[in-house]
């Protein structure tokens, strides 16, 4: 399938059925992120649906989640040896949806196989974060950071329970895609000070980041001919290293997106390594098509050797 298809679905949400029930893969303890209410919540029924999509990636179809009004982190442990590694994974889907599978149970797939713990961020959607609004054809940043809360409150919580889950406290970091992207980004320069009230022992855990990953990110760029970056990540010397990835002819995500965060990162001094492809599309996740960025994962093990977390 043509990557501006793939995209087409992940904007439009082209659906072959529709199920209304709370996700949960089988096999894998999952948490709530909150003890109650999450912050900044209005009470009301929870109408998360599982929804199977009709277009096909690499010849697969692929799963989303709609409405998520009750945050939850599931841990997928290490299938062998245990390296002591954890990432949190965002999935992408624009703020609007989460794209559960192909851009997180799979990838959990292959991180465990090297090794590392994942923690799939099943966050608030939609609205949670910076996006495009039909209304008036602008992007939209919400006044409540829902995601950057749930992002922040998963990374506290791993390091609350890293003895009791086989986590070294000091190699926890991120992955996100597109959005997630972002999330990745937003998360790795908001760490001094919660975006909500803390609410117990997690919050008083560290959420910054160890390292970073943003694959195809987004809502980096302001546009426009000059590489402005958003001015919700301001990177510092604290900012954790970074890798990032996407294609040149990404056409939901502008190449300049990771451009841009990445001529900031360097300016300010972070460790970033950033791999740009011709063709690529978008939204691809792990899967593998005849396209060489595909080969992606292979790149990040070797950089999380490069910066000892492997």
């Amino acid at each position: 399938m043509k990557p501006f298809l793939i995209a087409l679905c992940l904007l439009l949400h082209i659906t072959v059925s529709a199920e209304r029930r709370v996700w949960q893969p089988a096999g894998h303890k999952q948490l709530l992120l909150w003890p109650e209410t999450p912050p900044g919540a209005m009470a009301g029924p929870d109408e998360e649906t599982v929804e199977t999509v009709a277009e096909l990636v690499a010849g697969n179809p692929w799963t989303e989640i709609r409405k998520v009004s009750r945050p939850t982190m599931t841990i997928f442990a290490p299938k062998e040896s245990n390296t002591g590694a954890a990432v949190v994974v965002f999935p992408g889907g624009g703020y609007k949806i989460l794209a559960i599978d192909l851009e997180g149970t799979e990838v959990c797939d292959w991180l465990t196989s090297k090794g590392i713990t994942c923690v799939l961020l099943k966050y608030r959607v939609p609205d949670s974060g910076p996006h495009w609004e039909k209304s008036c054809a602008c992007q939209v940043t919400p006044k409540i950071p829902a995601a950057l809360q749930d992002a922040q409150r998963a990374v506290g919580l791993v390091r609350l329970h890293a003895k009791e889950w086989h986590i070294d406290p000091h190699k926890v970091g991120v992955l996100g895609f597109s959005a997630g992207g972002f999330l990745s980004a937003d998360i790795s320069n908001h760490f001094d000070q919660r975006a909500y009230t803390p609410v117990d022992a997690a919050d008083r855990e560290s959420c910054r980041p160890d390292f970073a990953v943003a694959l195809y990110p987004g809502h980096l760029w302001t546009g426009g001919d000059a590489l402005g970056l958003n001015p919700r990540v301001h990177p510092t010397r604290d900012t954790p290293p970074t890798f990032l990835l996407q294609a040149e002819n990404d056409n939901v995500d502008n190449v300049n997106q990771a451009l841009t965060y990445y001529i900031a990162l360097k300016n300010a001094g972070v460790p970033t390594e950033m791999h740009l492809y011709a063709d690529g599309g978008h939204a691809f996740g792990l899967r593998r098509t005849k396209m060489p960025i595909t080969a992606w994962p292979q790149l990040v093990e070797t950089w999380l050797r490069t910066i000892r977390v492997l």
